[in-house]
């Protein structure tokens, strides 16, 4: 194993406890994306002396900076940890004491997180002007006085109760910023002024509106009253590179985690670009080639993903971009109201709808609120947010946490080590979740209720709601997509000789955390009360749902690999859900799958199924498994050493997994993909069917099959084909049946409704000369007795292109007359239209055709519409034409005084 190692890294800062996204653009020295520059020592390999030894000979001696420029701090001690002293001894051989300080832990002791390893740190600072004294101005965000490396002396443990304990052995972990360092290397006052973002930001500025002018490097109100352009230009410049490299690495934005974190850094970007560069919709994806052009060569996977990355920018600009107007109008319509009523304070609400309505993130409104003098009721937003998650929360639960009226149960870091430390709970053994039918003894070691842990030892009331932990299960708690087993726990009587039970406690969910299975549910029925800490009881898993939710987790391995050979190597599993009902698959694909692709898929799982392959599981060295050919696991899955191994068959399938399955693909019985659909940008999901319902959808789609077979057999004349076509395709839509069948059956029934409708054009076609010629007879009648209006019914199937016809041989013949023709789709009911024209001549007099067809159309819930010479318009429904043209005629004599 290594001792020691020295690397650089592509880092990502825009979130957590280390989130650098708020400073980006404001100064020039922070970024969302740098690369670290690292090194590092395991396991007490080297320590303080060489760490700083290593560190001043790379500095001064080769890269030979400057030695009266560089500070170097070291933690001044606090109650806990007494200064580090050593640190400081070290440095002074190098460096006057006048440029070796103190600083407090918020500086100069290092922490990940809230718990975990950690310890002092020293910084070195580099005053880019040199020839003065600049220790006041260490640690002060001076952008002349910056901070680029970090020297991590690991060697205390910060536990749940916030307490230190020294390591057994310790480590050095430094990190110096590439950008930072290449900036003093190439004499440049701001990072953004070095090759790397150069080309970036020249090609921002071809994109920046007229007026706005070029990047000039100005930061903060001094230098640039309205701090916006130049902060605009870097935080762009930035935020593409951010996203170029992170979509290549795999991220894609979305609305979940680190997802979201990308989502939030494009659209600061679009909005910085748009109001206020003023640049067009869509400039950021231009930046990409650019990106990848500089660092194609030492980041050879950004040439390899630069179309996907670009498809993915692509969609979210626009998406958001059809978002951003409204967003910006409507804040500075916020804006003039508040200052105008003597406000500075955008109200949380108003921050959600914000966020939950027209897509801006949070940051995002404290920028732009920032830039508008105005302040954000941050915890007002927050409030609103957690009341949103909490009615979600609530909706999820509510099958598992007693019918939703009890928040459900969840052990936090604290209550694990509570377990562990002061009850001295062992984690659960859970050896027996992988057999079947057995029923297992086991000791209630802790109950956990709402207000917490249930110490006095009594019992848990009939219908009361808790969690309990056992030193041993044969439960399967949910995991990998997998959920939970439920079942009972039958409380044996007090002499725990196993002879009677005293009541049942129902399991409707298993969580795991920490290693302890928290049993949660309710004791129902027999009289002699709830199980108490010390309790025996028998693990009664409701194996029936187990066998139904086991073939759909064996086969999604199947799908997995199945989805791999049809659709390629790229393919990467991104989540799934495995219960009694259904298994659903999430995978990495940037486009809807073609129904011949989703044929294939199916077809290679249920041949999976018919062949009957061994379902193998062993478990090996996590070194080990990784080497196996072909072996698959989740991207961003943490596994434990040794880790599990599940093969379907000799190679169809190799996975990590920790779930149940079925020893035999047999098991599953059937396989049948019901959907297939998108989850988010470069995300697709499938749901499939094992068992019985796949049976059932099976036979559903034959029974389709049948149904369109036989509307397939009738001729293209048959009365209102195209009608029942239609009305086969919703009865289709609604099939719980094949996804690849129904769509197949979908393009099948369009050929249907397509002969239904070419046939009735035809038969239009053959009889409009019919039409027009008896039409022709009635209109030179009309013209010799000096009628002035017509309304008529004209058997043309409402059809608009023969309505049209109709309109010119009125024009020709009757010039003079106001005409509405009206005509009902075959079968005497259904669509009426009507379409109207009225001379100019007696429009002039105040008789319009829009207003003719609104009127007429009114009897029967029909609209219209169009010019006061001519209109048209329309009724769904209309079984009987007689009252249309009795409303038409009534019009027409109000409006001119004479019959039609």
């Amino acid at each position: 194993s290594l001792k020691r190692a020295a690397n650089s890294q592509k880092c990502i800062r825009a979130g957590g406890k280390h989130n650098d996204l708020e400073d980006v653009g404001r100064d020039t020295y922070h970024h969302t994306f740098f690369e670290m520059l690292g090194s590092w020592s395991f396991n007490g390999d080297y320590f303080q002396k060489e760490a700083i030894d290593m560190a001043w000979k790379l500095l001064t001696e080769v890269y030979k900076l400057e030695p009266n420029q560089l500070y170097a701090t070291y933690f001044e001690g606090n109650d806990d940890v007494p200064a580090d002293t050593a640190a400081r001894d070290f440095w002074l051989q190098y460096l006057p004491p006048e440029r070796v300080l103190p600083c407090c832990a918020a500086d100069n002791f290092w922490e990940m997180g809230d718990t975990g390893p950690c310890g002092p740190c020293s910084e070195i600072h580099y005053d880019r002007i040199g020839d003065r004294d600049a220790a006041s101005l260490v640690n002060k965000d001076d952008p002349n006085v910056i901070e680029i490396w970090n020297l991590v002396f690991i060697q205390f443990n910060r536990a749940a109760d916030k307490t230190l304990s020294v390591l057994p052995q310790k480590h050095v972990d430094t990190g110096m910023g590439l950008e930072r360092l290449v900036s003093i290397l190439q004499q440049k006052t701001s990072n953004y002024d070095i090759d790397a973002f150069a080309s970036i930001i020249q090609a921002i500025e071809k994109h920046a509106g007229d007026g706005v002018g070029p990047y000039e490097g100005k930061v903060g109100p001094t230098e640039d009253p309205t701090n916006n352009k130049d902060t605009a230009y870097r935080a762009i410049a930035d935020h593409a590179r951010t996203l170029t490299f992170a979509i290549a690495d795999g991220a894609i934005p979305n609305n979940e985690g680190r997802g979201y974190v990308l989502r939030r850094i494009l659209r600061r970007a679009t909005r910085y670009g748009q109001q206020v560069l003023g640049a067009k919709p869509g400039f950021f994806a231009t930046l990409i080639p650019v990106v990848v052009e500089l660092f194609g060569d030492a980041f050879p996977e950004l040439i390899e993903k630069q179309e996907t990355i670009l498809e993915v920018i692509r969609e979210e600009e626009q998406a958001f971009s059809s978002m951003l107007g409204r967003g910006i109008k409507f804040f500075n319509e916020l804006e003039t109201e508040l200052k105008g009523s003597d406000k500075a304070q955008v109200s949380g609400s108003t921050a959600f709808y914000l966020y939950d309505t027209l897509g801006f993130p949070i940051d995002l409104t404290e920028l732009m609120a920032e830039e508008a003098g105005l302040q954000v009721d941050t915890k007002g937003f927050l409030n609103e947010m957690e009341s949103q998650k909490q009615r979600s929360r609530q909706a999820r639960a509510a099958a598992k946490a007693d019918g939703g009226s009890t928040a459900p149960l969840e052990l936090i870091a604290e209550q694990t080590a509570w377990l562990a430390e002061e009850a001295k709970v062992e984690p659960t053994d859970d050896y027996f979740k992988y057999k079947l039918d057995v029923e297992l003894p086991a000791t209630v070691l802790a109950m956990f209720g709402q207000d917490g842990f249930i110490t006095d030892g009594s019992a848990v009331e009939e219908g009361e709601y808790v969690g309990l932990i056992l030193d041993k299960s044969s439960f399967y708690a949910e995991a990998g997509g997998q959920e939970a087993d439920t079942g009972t726990l039958s409380i044996l009587n007090d002499q725990n000789d196993g002879s009677t039970e005293s009541g049942q406690f129902v399991v409707t969910d298993v969580q795991s955390y920490g290693g302890y299975l928290l049993h949660t549910g309710k004791v129902v029925g027999g009289g002699g009360g709830g199980p108490r800490v010390g309790s025996v009881v028998n693990c009664k898993v409701d194996y029936d749902r187990r066998r139904l939710v086991t073939p759909n987790h064996s086969m999604t391995h199947v799908l997995n690999a199945a989805l791999r050979q049809v659709l390629g190597g790229t393919v990467d599993q991104r989540g799934s859900l495995c219960n009694g009902e259904k298994l659903r698959f999430d995978f990495s694909h940037k486009k809807a799958m073609t129904a011949k692709q989703l044929a294939a898929t199916e077809s290679i799982c249920q041949q999976v199924v018919q062949d009957a392959m061994p379902v193998t599981d062993q478990t090996v060295p996590l070194k080990e498994a990784s080497e196996m050919p072909g072996v698959r696991a989740v991207f961003g899955e943490v596994y434990p050493d040794p880790v599990r191994v599940v093969s379907v068959g000799e190679d169809t399938s190799i996975e990590f997994c920790g779930g149940t399955h079925v020893a035999n693909t047999a098991e599953a019985e059937a396989f049948c993909i019901v959907e297939e659909t998108a989850v988010a940008k470069g995300i697709r999901r499938i749901t499939a069917v094992t068992r019985e319902s796949a049976k059932d959808a099976i036979n559903e789609g034959s029974r389709m099959e049948a149904l369109v077979k036989d509307a397939e057999d009738l001729p293209g004349d048959t009365p209102e084909l195209d009608k029942k076509a239609g009305s086969l395709r919703k009865t289709v839509d609604a099939a719980f049946v094949s996804a690849p069948l129904k769509s197949k059956l979908r393009t099948r029934i369009e050929a249907i409704q397509k002969k239904g409708m070419d046939a009735k054009k035809a038969a239009l076609a053959g009889r409009m000369e019919t039409v027009l010629e008896e039409l022709k007879v009635q209109l030179d009648a009309a013209v010799e007795s000096s009628q002035k209006v017509m309304v008529t019914n004209v058997d043309i199937n409402a059809d608009g292109k023969a309505a049209q016809k109709v309109i010119n041989a009125v024009k020709k013949a009757a010039p003079d007359m106001a005409f509405m023709g009206l005509s009902q789709e075959e079968g005497g009911s259904g669509k009426l239209m009507a379409f109207a024209l009225v001379p100019d001549g007696m429009v002039g007099e105040g008789f319009k055709a829009d207003e003719w067809i609104r009127s007429t159309l009114e009897v029967c819930g029909g609209r219209g519409g169009g010019k006061p010479g001519n209109a048209q318009g329309q009724a769904k429904e209309c079984s009987d034409v007689s009252p249309v043209e009795a409303a038409a005629n009534a019009f027409a004599e109000s409006a001119l005084g004479v019959t039609a």
